[in-house]
């Protein structure tokens, strides 16, 4: 720190504090150890973390000092241990008629915003599934407005849980499904399914998955309303959820003997433990051929992808989309794969 004035020996200070995070952050992935969950909120700050990382690089750049060094370390390492939360040029295959398009939607209970041009909100979904035509469809947070003669599909389940305040999921399929079930997550409200689909002669598996909440909903005053030690404790108890869920899905899918895609409101990012959990070996779409942030949720107007279709490599991805339409709290996406002979 030599030759530095007392303001950069300052801003220096911060840059190490900021470095130190999102080296911490790499490791977040990769601790599955629940003792450690606690340190996962860190996986939600992960892109504001670079981004302050490329500030200090540029403001230290633009001095020609080597303090640049440090923050150019972290942002390369950062790249290849968490990969990019924006992605440049993935270019989709054709998609063809023979290719298997999922959707997976988060539908928020149908629930309406108070903006007057979006009633009949419930007819828009069932519209603009249409008009996008996806051959399976994960739906989560359906409530009990969803029901199996929701869409014009020969195929759906959607189970009534009587008790427990569970949160409901729908799968529709266009081929026939063979059996399906729910996967109950103990001390939540949410849960997972499963349907063993007919698929050109052969039997898929595909997954729907609603991680639990982290209860920061934006607007709810869920968070102003708490101190920050309640707030920690809070996000702490239910990454250690969302850790034990990805678990059970991950010994459930272990015993699976059919190809598997999975759609997952996840409730945290791609840089969390939770998500390398349940993504293992499997190809995330968006990051195969998806373009953008592949924003799927706005928490405080800053984008976040929370929502993602994986799947086996009995699967080729063919091409992901991320859509802007605002009839839910979730964006919904859809992802085409070709199954491998």
């Amino acid at each position: 720190m030599k030759g530095l004035s007392l303001f950069n020996k300052i801003v220096f200070a911060l840059n190490v504090i900021v470095f130190s995070l999102l080296l911490l952050a790499c490791a977040i992935p990769y601790l599955t150890d629940e003792f450690f969950s606690f340190l996962s909120f860190l996986s939600l700050s992960v892109p504001l973390l670079v981004i302050i990382n490329l500030v200090f690089f540029l403001y230290w750049l633009l001095q020609l000092k080597r303090q640049m060094l440090l923050s150019l370390f972290i942002l390369i390492l950062g790249y290849f241990v968490l990969d990019t939360f924006f992605k440049f040029g993935n270019n989709p295959e054709m998609i063809e008629d023979q290719n298997l398009k999922v959707m997976s939607f988060n539908v928020h209970g149908f629930k309406v915003y108070g903006d007057s041009d979006r009633l009949g909100l419930y007819e828009k979904i069932k519209d603009f599934v249409k008009k996008e035509s996806p051959d399976i469809i994960g739906f989560q947070e359906v409530g009990y407005r969803m029901d199996e003669t929701f869409l014009d599909y020969p195929y759906g389940f959607v189970k009534r849980i009587q008790s427990g305040d569970k949160v409901h999921l729908g799968i529709f399929s266009k081929y026939p499904i063979i059996k399906a079930e729910i996967i109950h997550f103990p001390n939540s409200i949410n849960n997972g399914s499963y349907a063993d689909i007919l698929y050109k002669n052969d039997t898929i598996r595909f997954y729907n998955v609603h991680m639990q909440s982290l209860g920061i909903t934006p607007g709810s005053g869920n968070v102003r309303s708490k101190s920050p030690e309640q707030l920690y404790e809070k996000l702490s108890t239910r990454f250690k959820r969302q850790l034990k869920q990805a678990k059970m899905i991950e010994d459930h899918k272990a015993k699976c003997p059919h190809p598997i895609i999975l759609c997952a409101d996840m409730n945290n990012t791609q840089f969390s433990n939770v998500y390398q959990a349940l993504k293992g070996e499997s190809q995330d779409s968006f990051i195969e051929k998806g373009i953008g942030f592949g924003r799927t949720y706005n928490l405080f107007q800053f984008p976040l992808r929370i929502d993602y279709i994986l799947a086996d490599h009995n699967f080729k991805v063919i091409s992901h989309k991320n859509y802007d339409e605002k009839l839910s709290d979730h964006f919904p996406v859809m992802a085409s794969f070709r199954l491998k002979q």
